[in-house]
């Protein structure tokens, strides 16, 4: 088969083209991937497709033991060896595409902890509790064969300026990341440390709400969207100055951030936007906490707030999911769709804090109009496995080929695999969304220049992107751009999807048989516009995706800088 290229017949396809296709129908299925022995209360994909997870250090020997010849973990300050050896791991890389894991080592404890990747695909994570408190570790991602790469924990004067445990890092366009609350801590404080920026600044508005995990989203003006509890405000953390407080979501009883665990994203941004929302589910109601103390189990919230928070006078809009939930995650698909899978219906995170889960996969869609309140969402009916109940302390994140994976829940103080309602699951399984179902095959495009092989793509704010693919079916018309994020305990740090300019024209090819030339259609050529700005995307690796209708391809990597 030969490829040349057709007339300059070109197509503006934007987002306006997405929005028009009608949603296929509920479907899917789940999938056993593999017993990792570790408990994945983070997870952090990388540009490499390992998949990096990690859970505390001291609730006892994990699942993993090390092979003989590795160094074991001696920590005097670890609640639960104190001066024993742990030759155990509390970290695995999960290769993706092989389907196998290797341990990792970690030192001091990383308990509810944060982190993000840094614009050189590094992995930043730091906080934890007691001996981690105030702990830097850095990953760096390991590519093809190299089993080198380990965990390099930090040594002062490299620390944090406040303990952080229940933090939320949120990268910037300069490429530091911002370090939000924590427990205890309404301030906020940058990293990488400077000489002259290297001490924690007070954010009274978290004081006022919850320190835990506050949900951060970088808007569109370069300020910072905080949500904490019921309540949000813009901040501009270059002046530290709050720009405004935004109306209160619900009636001042619900409650969205941990424990109470809700979870947010910002919604996909359209090409060159000039409007950012943001999408905020479940929770609990303010009564939770003393309720499930003595035993109750109270229904969680079944609705959710979307806000355009770039509007001059906001409101929330309050929609309903199919079902109650609260510790579950959202994750926002190639597609510019949300799918929302872990959690329970009752309760509040945790220890024992809940009495039963959510099983139900649901996915939400952005683009259709409101029509009411259920309206944009459908509930799936998947295939396959029967997934595993994923409680306090799991975690999700996308993979490249548009599956979710899912991993972790431990909702107790330490391991426990038997006589337990929800015992502790040191599994990971995946979700393979409707759009990967065999009946879509056709309308899947499939990216061949640049290879998804060949490694992530350089690319430049205001560069031009060249993409060649096939599609039996349709004309393919969005291309995407999703940043891998941070996932722990509901919320996806530094998760952000966008939608790019794009100029689609047909390539022309021909299926030789003998001396005869049959023309062969499907095969297209795409021109992308990168991101403007690096308020826009943060500079790092992001998965790339074209999507035909509501079907995406395989992604590519890309490196923006």
């Amino acid at each position: 088969m030969k490829l040349r290229s057709f007339h300059r017949l070109a197509l503006l396809l934007l987002l306006a083209a997405y929005g028009g296709v009608a949603p296929a129908s509920a479907g899917g299925s789940w999938a056993f991937l593999k017993n990792v022995g570790v408990s994945g209360m983070h997870m952090q994909l990388l540009h490499t497709d390992r998949l990096i997870l990690f859970d505390r250090t001291n609730v006892g020997p994990s699942n993993l033991t090390f092979p003989s010849g590795h160094p074991c973990r001696l920590n005097p300050q670890d609640d639960w060896f104190h001066n024993t050896t742990d030759c155990t791991a509390h970290s695995v890389e999960y290769n993706v595409s092989s389907n196998t894991f290797r341990g990792l080592s970690l030192v001091t404890d990383t308990w509810c902890s944060s982190g993000h990747v840094a614009p050189d695909g590094t992995l930043v994570q730091n906080g934890g509790w007691k001996e981690g408190t105030r702990k830097i570790r850095l990953l760096r991602a390991c590519a093809g064969g190299d089993t080198s790469c380990d965990w390099a924990e930090q040594s002062a004067p490299v620390v944090l300026a406040s303990d952080r445990w229940y933090a939320t890092n949120q990268k910037l366009p300069d490429g530091r990341a911002i370090i939000v609350g924590g427990i205890g801590q309404p301030s906020y404080e940058f990293y990488p440390k400077t000489a002259t920026n290297n001490r924690a600044f007070a954010l009274p508005f978290l004081g006022q709400t919850d320190t835990l995990y506050p949900f951060v989203h970088l808007n569109i003006d370069g300020n910072l969207f905080i949500f904490a509890g019921n309540r949000a405000i813009l901040f501009d953390y270059t002046r530290d100055v709050i720009v405004r407080n935004y109306t209160m979501l619900g009636d001042g009883s619900d409650l969205r951030t941990n424990p109470n665990a809700g979870s947010s994203v910002l919604l996909p941004l359209k090409p060159n936007p000039t409007e950012a929302e943001v999408l905020i589910c479940g929770g609990t109601k303010d009564t939770a906490n003393d309720a499930a103390a003595h035993g109750h189990y109270p229904p969680a919230l079944t609705t959710c707030g979307r806000l355009k928070i770039t509007d001059e006078n906001p409101t929330w809009i309050v929609e309903d999911m199919p079902s109650p939930r609260v510790m579950g995650d959202m994750i926002l698909l190639p597609n510019g769709e949300v799918a929302i899978v872990n959690g329970a219906i009752d309760g509040l995170g945790g220890w024992e804090s809940a009495n039963n889960s959510n099983p139900t996969t649901v996915i939400y869609r952005p683009d259709l109009p409101f029509q009411g309140p259920t309206s944009r969402f459908e509930l799936q009916s998947p295939g396959g496995v029967t997934p595993r109940p994923r409680m306090y302390h799991s975690s999700a994140a996308l993979l490249r080929d548009g599956r979710v994976v899912v991993g972790g829940s431990n909702p107790h103080q330490f391991y426990v695999f038997e006589n337990a309602k929800f015992p502790t699951d040191v599994t990971l399984e995946a979700f393979s969304p409707y759009y990967l179902d065999g009946s879509n095959n056709g309308l899947r495009p499939n990216i061949f220049a640049p290879s998804p092989k060949a490694g992530p793509v350089k690319v430049t704010y205001r560069g031009k992107l060249k993409l060649q693919f096939f599609a039996r079916d349709g004309v393919p018309g969005s291309v995407t751009m999703v940043a891998p994020a941070y996932t722990t305990h509901a919320f996806s740090q530094n998760q952000r999807h966008l939608f790019l300019t794009v100029e689609v024209k047909p390539l022309q090819a021909f299926e030789m048989n003998g001396p005869d030339a049959k023309p062969f259609p499907g095969f297209y050529e795409a021109t992308v516009d990168m991101p403007a700005t690096p308020i826009l995307a943060p500079p790092g690796y992001y998965m790339l995706f074209v999507v035909n209708g509501r079907i995406p391809s395989q992604g590519i990597w890309v490196h923006i800088q």
